[in-house]
């Protein structure tokens, strides 16, 4: 046996490289990250056509293939094809960040392998994480007795409160039908999915009417509230946004939070796109600030954020923050018999007593490398230029000729061209297959009420004032070539 054993060790020790091949691969690596860096100008934000299937031509063998050849596989199926999220040029949905100490800290995090789900066995990296909650939970006003958890992303982050409000309200499954939800059309679909997979889809589902900026009425809140309340059914949640994904739109969060006190529902909020701009000190053209727009956020039973958005940091982090910290643990809290030596160990509360997950990457450090490397102040720059840059589209794509939606909150703005000689559904379709097909920037668009919209989001850290003339021009040019193409399909049919 002895020696069998000491045969696969001889197999086994491939896995730790020797210093001279980490070197290799390191220099391979780290070259063809600043390739990719120092070239990104140069790419296009968006490849039509390209799918990256020759990626599966590249089975999993017994023989070890070279980094070389598989960096190359990489770049030509993966890094060159579709959406390019760490472009500049990235002006739809809602654009992921990708700083580069990010990508320093992901790296630390990997090689030391340290584990941030229990406090016994990772210390300093459950005291870093939980710092980081700390300083968005002050950032936000919440008390110092709030906590919350670092998550992938705002879907598992309003999973996380939404099971907590249901858990604090006892909700059992007997009681679904007769709960009540509040939220409006514009609420992201994740939260939709939370309601799901948190075993409330049979709850009643209180679609809140909007006014014509996309906010959320609250007077009709309120009557429906009242209404739920005399035919004895159970209200229990409602739900607001902090800068909806469709329009950047900010319900009116104080207003919210009067109601849910009166009628003791659990104020959630989905700030994952919008929270960070909280920290900006920009002025509205009605003279109120970006800030007053938060008013109300502090008063909130939970918030979802997003890291990954608003710090632009590469994807993967979100974060729930919960003033109830004892409700999020007994919903979540779980103690098995081979974790006993780690009971004693709560200086800090684990992040896996406070989420789904137990096993969990190190995601904290992604975040604090940069916050500690760069300090706050370039972030908040970075999300005042982002709202500047929004306003000035906003303003020029006017001066083309299209129709704009309410003026911009954030730094997403929606807009349209209304043909003289066509529909504007169709014309505005084909302005997206254009722009697309050009590549150079990437926007999205969305049908709210019947009516199909373009979407610019401005939230790379990438994007400039550069950019945005880019795409106003690249506007000009598919407009003038549509244009043509529907005057000629015109001829054609009238010869």
């Amino acid at each position: 046996m002895r020696e069998h054993i000491l045969q696969l060790e001889e197999i086994s020790k491939k896995l730790e490289p020797t210093i001279k091949k980490r070197a290799e691969w390191n220099q391979g690596i780290q070259e063809y990250a600043d390739n990719f860096l120092n070239t990104l100008d140069d790419q296009k934000a968006f490849v039509l056509g390209e799918d990256g299937k020759d990626i599966l031509k590249l089975e999993f063998g017994s023989e070890p293939k070279n980094l070389d050849d598989l960096l190359k596989i990489l770049k030509k199926n993966v890094d060159s094809v579709s959406l390019n999220p760490a472009s500049g040029g990235h002006l739809g949905y809602i654009p992921g960040g990708g700083i580069f100490p990010t990508a320093m800290g992901d790296y630390l995090a990997a090689v030391t392998n340290r584990y941030s789900g229990i406090f016994f066995g990772g210390p300093g990296a459950v005291r870093i994480e939980n710092q980081l909650i700390r300083w968005m939970c002050e950032l936000i006003g919440y008390p110092k007795t709030s906590l919350g958890n670092l998550s992938s992303g705002g879907s598992i982050a309003n999973l996380i409160a939404i099971v907590t409000a249901r858990d604090f309200h006892g909700i059992k499954s007997k009681d679904v039908e007769q709960s009540v939800i509040y939220l409006t059309n514009q609420v992201h679909h994740c939260v939709h999915k939370a309601i799901r997979i948190a075993g409330l889809r049979e709850a009643k589902i209180r679609h809140v009417p909007m006014d014509n900026c996309f906010r959320m009425d609250t007077n009709a809140l309120k009557k429906l509230v009242e209404k739920d309340i005399s035919n004895g059914l159970k209200p229990f949640i409602v739900i607001g946004s902090a800068g909806t994904t469709d329009v950047g739109a900010i319900d009116p969060l104080n207003d919210i939070a009067d109601i849910a006190e009166v009628h003791n529902l659990w104020f959630h909020i989905d700030a994952a796109y919008g929270g960070f701009f909280i920290m900006t000190d920009i002025k509205n053209p009605d003279g109120s600030t970006i800030k007053d727009k938060f008013k109300g956020v502090e008063r909130s039973d939970s918030l979802a954020i997003d890291p990954h958005k608003g710090m632009f940091l590469s994807y993967g982090l979100g974060a729930v923050l919960i003033k109830n910290v004892q409700a999020q643990m007994e919903s979540h809290y779980y103690q098995a018999n081979y974790m006993q030596d780690t009971f004693e160990a709560n200086d800090e509360l684990s992040p896996a007593d406070l989420s789904p997950e137990l096993t969990k990457h190190f995601r904290g450090l992604r975040m604090w490398l940069p916050l500690q490397l760069f300090g706050i102040e370039p972030f908040k720059a970075c999300l005042e230029e982002k709202i500047w840059l929004t306003r000035y589209f906003y303003e020029e794509v006017q001066k083309l000729g299209f129709e704009v939606g309410s003026y911009p909150e954030l730094s997403v703005a929606i807009y349209r061209f209304i043909p003289k000689n066509s529909a504007p559904n169709e014309f505005n379709k084909k302005l997206v297959e254009y722009i697309h097909k050009d590549g150079r920037v990437f926007i999205s668009s969305t049908t709210i009420n019947g009516d199909f919209w373009i979407r610019i989001a401005i939230l790379s850290f990438r994007t400039r004032l550069w950019t945005i003339d880019l795409y106003l021009e690249i506007l000009k040019e598919g407009i003038a070539s549509i244009s043509k193409e529907n005057t000629n399909a015109i001829k054609i049919s009238n010869s």
